[in-house]
C-alpha cells in the first residue's frame, strides 16, 4: 500500500515494563501474557492515518538488559520517535527513566519526539509510581507522558499514534529534513502503482516474542 511518509519508531526502558506487549496491542491488537525475554532487537510495523495522509510506522522494539544496551544503541540514529516506557508498578523502572533518556539523547536525532509511557495501568491495586510523577518527569524532560496498560489496550492506539501527530507536525514545521533519511522519516511512493516496499533485511530481524 502506498504511504506518504515511513516513521521510524524505537521502544525503550528497563526489561518487563511491556514494551514488545505494547508492540504487539498495537500492531496485532492482541495481548500476550506470557513471553520470552525480547533478544537484541524486533521489528513490527503498521499503516495509520494523519491528517487525511497514510503514515507507516516502522517500530523496533529493543531488549531492556544491559547487555544488548550496546545494540540498542544502535537503533538511536535514524529514529524519528521513541516511547521511553516504565512499569508504574516497579518504582526502579522509573527510576531509571534519567539513564534511558540520557542515553537516547546522547545518541539519537536532537529532534526526535519521546513519548512517556507509564505501562501497566490495570494494575492500579499495585502502583507504585503516581500518575503526577510521570507527568512531572515528563513536564521536566519536555516529553509527552501517557499511561498506557497493554492488556486493556488502553491509550495504546493513542500513544503511538499522538507520537506520530507530533512527528508529522514538526515536517510540517520544517524542523525534521524529510531528504535526510537519518531522520527516521522517508517520504513514499508518489503514486499507489510505484508500491515501493522496504528491503527485506529491514524486517528479518526478529527473535522469541518478548515482553521485555
Amino acid at each position: 500500500m502506498a504511504y506518504a511518509y515511513l516513521f521510524k519508531y524505537i521502544i525503550i526502558g528497563d526489561t518487563g515494563v511491556g514494551k514488545s506487549c505494547l508492540l504487539l496491542q498495537f500492531t496485532d491488537k492482541r495481548f500476550q501474557p506470557v513471553h520470552d525475554l525480547t533478544i537484541g532487537v524486533e521489528f513490527g510495523a503498521r499503516m495509520i492515518t494523519i491528517d487525511g495522509k497514510q503514515i507507516k510506522l516502522q517500530i523496533w522494539d529493543t531488549a531492556g538488559q544491559e547487555s544488548f544496551r550496546s545494540i540498542t544503541r544502535s537503533y538511536y540514529r535514524g529514529a524519528a520517535g521513541a516511547l521511553l516506557v516504565y512499569d508504574i508498578t516497579r518504582r526502579d523502572t522509573f527510576n531509571h527513566l534519567t539513564t534511558w533518556l540520557e542515553d537516547a539523547r546522547q545518541h539519537s536525532n536532537s529532534n526526535m519526539v519521546i513519548m512517556l509511557i507509564g505501562n501497566k495501568s490495570d494494575l492500579e491495586s499495585r502502583r507504585e509510581v503516581k500518575k503526577e510523577e510521570g507527568e512531572a518527569f515528563a513536564r521536566e524532560h519536555g516529553l509527552v507522558f501517557m499511561e498506557t496498560s497493554a492488556k486493556t489496550a488502553s491509550n495504546v492506539e493513542e500513544a503511538f499514534i499522538n507520537t506520530a501527530k507530533e512527528i508529522y507536525e514538526k515536517i510540517q514545521e520544517g524542523v525534521f529534513d524529510i531528504n535526510n533519511e537519518a531522520n527516521g522519516i522517508k517520504i513514499g511512493p508518489q503514486h499507489p502503482t510505484t508500491n515501493s516496499t522496504l528491503p527485506s533485511s529491514q524486517g528479518g530481524q526478529h527473535a522469541g516474542g518478548g515482553c521485555c
